[in-house]
C-alpha cells in the first residue's frame, strides 16, 4: 500500500505536470513520435502491399518478408541505427518504421487478395474499369483487414516507442530510463503505467475509428480480423494456387 500510495504522489506532485519533463510534454513527444512512424509505414508498405493483395501475386513473398521483419528485435535494430545514424531521434524512428512495416503489409495483402473474385466480377459487369473496381468494391471490403493491420502497427509502436529514451529522445520512455538510473521504482512504475495506459488508449481510439469508418455489414465478413496474423500465410499461399490443384485435391 506504502508503494501505491506513493505512485499516487508522484502523479499528484505538480512539478510532473510541466516544464520538458512534465507529462504533457513527454506524452506529446512519444505521440508524435509513434504517429510518425506509422504514417510512414503506412506511405511505403500499404499502396504495393494492396497492388499484390489485387493482383493475387507474389503473397508467399510478401508474407515471408512481413514474417522476417517480425522477427527482428526492436532492440537491434535500434542498436544497429545508433552505431549507423548516431543517438538521437532518427534510430528510434527507424526502430520504430522498421516494427510498422510487418502487419501492414501482411493485412493489406490479404485484405485485399481475399475480396471474392464474384465481387470483382460484378463491378466489371457493371462497367467499372479496374481501378474504379479497386477504389469503390475491392478496397471498402478489405478495409476492415487493412485496419486492422494499422491497429495492431500503432499499438505495437507505441508500447515500443519506450525505447526511445535509450538513444537520448524523449517520451513516456524517459520515465523509466532516468528512473532506473537513480533507482526510483516509483518513478519506473509510474512511467510504465502511462505507457500501459496510452497503449490501451490507442488501442479504443482506432477500434472506434475502424468502426465509424467501416460499414456495419463488412465487419460480419471478417470475423476475429484483430488477430491478422493468424492463418494470414496459409491464405495467401492458398490464394497463390491454381484452381485446377485445388480441385483436384
Amino acid at each position: 500500500m506504502n508503494f501505491l500510495g506513493d505512485v499516487v504522489s508522484w502523479f499528484a506532485d505538480g512539478a510532473h505536470w510541466q516544464g520538458t519533463n512534465g507529462i504533457p510534454h513527454r506524452v506529446e513527444e512519444h505521440v508524435l513520435m509513434s504517429v510518425a512512424a506509422v504514417l510512414a509505414a503506412i506511405l511505403v508498405a500499404v499502396p504495393p502491399s494492396l497492388a499484390l493483395g489485387h493482383l493475387r501475386r507474389f503473397g508467399a513473398l510478401a508474407i515471408n518478408v512481413s514474417n522476417a521483419g517480425r522477427a527482428i528485435p526492436s532492440f537491434a535494430v535500434l542498436v544497429l541505427s545508433v552505431y549507423i545514424i548516431g543517438i538521437g531521434a532518427k534510430p528510434a524512428f527507424i526502430c520504430l518504421f522498421v516494427l510498422a512495416i510487418p502487419p501492414l503489409v501482411t493485412n493489406s495483402y490479404v485484405g485485399m487478395a481475399e475480396v471474392d473474385p464474384e465481387i470483382r466480377e460484378s463491378a466489371r459487369g457493371m462497367g467499372m474499369t479496374a481501378w474504379q473496381s479497386v477504389r469503390h468494391v475491392e478496397l471498402p471490403v478489405a478495409m476492415p483487414v487493412v485496419l486492422a493491420g494499422v491497429r495492431t502497427a500503432a499499438v505495437q509502436v507505441v508500447a515500443t516507442a519506450t525505447l526511445a529514451a535509450i538513444v537520448a529522445w524523449g517520451g513516456l520512455g524517459r520515465y523509466i530510463v532516468d528512473g532506473l538510473a537513480r533507482q526510483d521504482s516509483v518513478q519506473v512504475f509510474a512511467g510504465a503505467l502511462l505507457v500501459a495506459v496510452l497503449s490501451i488508449l490507442t488501442e479504443l481510439a482506432l477500434a472506434l475509428t475502424q468502426r465509424l469508418v467501416v460499414s456495419a455489414g463488412l465487419t460480419h465478413r471478417h470475423p476475429g480480423k484483430n488477430e491478422p496474423f493468424v492463418g494470414a500465410a496459409t491464405t495467401a499461399e492458398s490464394d497463390l494456387t491454381p484452381t485446377k490443384e485445388r480441385t483436384s485435391a
